[in-house]
């Protein structure tokens, strides 16, 4: 996920510094090295959770202050505004897995919370975000606060593969754009199916390469690094492995498949997913995304950084972003890269 909703630097200048997360300095310069000349996606994948902390260490603020509080995409129809189709796409996720008033349900990797709210809202289930983000998870039990919201949800800070309940302790889990940071799926979601009761839910969108991906083609190649560079991600899977893995993890596959492509089959009119990112001279959000106002940003961060109006780091922060959302219009517009393989995915009764 990128950023390209708000004016960034006018959101920096009306936050409070105590809002910032400090270490953005020291997670960017080691993260940028995962993803040097001699770095390999194997060793990106043996230290998969410090690379996404440091990812998210890095990120956070500028997600939240650039797209709002849920992280991920989401196909939009023409007169649905964005904020809109994020919570149609969240809702799909409850309806597919019956998450319901009187349940428990995991949130698997849930970023700030956003998703999260909207999920106790809309089902009235007690959800529990699992996170292994110190920074993301204050920042979810703040805006949970705010709104009202802190006697229905609950927090885990733990690494996904590893998350410190007794078996069969939920009713549903779900996962948004999530775990496509797992080094390994299978384990994963091994993990997850231990948390389910038999019979309950594994629903989720998952980051993939399509069919019309080309290990050959240098184009894909380069689309393929930038978006895992700009995301923090171990190595991007296909459709097959993802499927693969939720079964090898013991869960039946009762469907699969790209939302992405099927909603662009529809006759409705709509949006590209990537729309938020592509670059236009014609519009404030498209003129951020060209050339001049990446370089624009850039000179204003960098600014704000002076003056600490900005925590530092944070320049080379928007720098990494902006490379990936070159790879996520790219590989949408190729084809080659769907954010939404969406899955539904139940323990047996007899697990």
């Amino acid at each position: 996920m990128t950023i390209a909703r708000e004016t960034l630097p006018l959101n920096f200048l009306r936050s409070r510094s105590s809002d910032q997360n400090p270490d953005v300095a020291k997670a960017s310069t080691t993260y940028i090295d995962r993803f040097g000349a001699n770095a390999t996606a194997d060793d990106r994948k043996k230290d998969a959770t410090s690379m996404v902390n440091e990812y998210y260490d890095i990120v956070t603020d500028l997600y939240e202050y650039g797209w709002g509080q849920a992280f991920h995409f989401a196909p939009r129809f023409a007169g649905e505004t964005f904020y809109q189709s994020l919570s149609r796409h969240e809702h799909f996720l409850a309806l597919h897995g019956g998450f319901k008033a009187g349940t428990k349900i995991l949130d698997i990797g849930c970023g700030v919370g956003g998703p999260l709210r909207n999920m106790v809202r809309f089902t009235g289930a007690e959800v529990t975000g699992v996170n292994n983000n110190a920074y993301q998870i204050s920042r979810a039990k703040r805006h949970d606060e705010r709104v009202g919201l802190g006697g229905l949800t609950r927090y885990l800070q733990c690494d996904f593969n590893s998350i410190p309940v007794p078996d069969a302790s939920y009713d549903g889990a779900y996962a948004i754009e999530a775990t496509c940071h797992a080094a390994d799926k299978t384990r994963c979601y091994g993990e997850i199916f231990r948390t389910l009761k038999p019979g309950a839910f594994f629903c989720g969108y998952e980051w993939i390469v399509t069919d019309k991906y080309d290990a050959s083609n240098p184009v894909h190649r380069r689309i393929k690094h930038q978006i895992e560079k700009g995301n923090a991600l171990p190595d991007l899977e296909t459709a097959a492995a993802v499927v693969t893995a939720l079964k090898n993890a013991g869960f039946e596959v009762v469907a699969s498949f790209d939302v992405i492509e099927r909603f662009e089959s529809s006759p409705a009119k709509q949006l590209p997913w990537y729309h938020p990112l592509t670059a236009s001279y014609t519009s404030l959000d498209g003129f951020k995304a060209t050339p001049i106002g990446r370089w624009c940003t850039g000179v204003m961060l960098s600014v704000f950084e002076f003056v600490r109006l900005a925590p530092k780091g944070t320049q080379h922060a928007t720098e990494v972003l902006q490379e990936a959302a070159v790879g996520l219009v790219d590989g949408g517009k190729h084809k080659v890269f769907t954010p939404a393989y969406f899955f539904a995915a139940r323990k047996p009764l007899t697990a």
